[in-house]
């Protein structure tokens, strides 16, 4: 799952060719990028994060992952934060609240 929250709302697609294109047709009210590592078919997680930071430098990203947290040094976006699977709903909310009040 890709989600990007607009307006206090999540916008939930599933590959990270429609979250691009998702954020490009309304980024104006997308406030921070939640994505997995390995969303499936097609960009990585950390090549969407890259695509949305040249489009919006310092966005607020948050990755998810089970398995890549040790390549999230070198391939994660500078000021990102990396949360790992399973982890709990506060963990998600704490981790959005910290890069929205960060960026704010």
């Amino acid at each position: 799952m890709i989600a990007s929250t607009r307006g206090g709302l999540a916008c939930s697609v599933r590959s990270g060719e429609a979250a691009l294109s998702t954020y490009r047709d309304g980024r104006e009210g997308c406030r921070a990028l939640l994505t997995d590592v390995n969303p499936g078919d097609g960009i990585t997680g950390w090549e969407l994060a890259r695509r949305v930071r040249e489009i919006t430098p310092g966005f607020p990203v948050i990755y998810m992952t089970s398995a890549s947290a040790p390549d999230w040094k070198s391939q994660g976006v500078d000021g990102s934060v990396l949360i790992e699977k399973p982890f709990a709903p506060a963990q998600l909310a704490a981790a959005v609240s910290q890069l929205l009040d960060t960026a704010a």
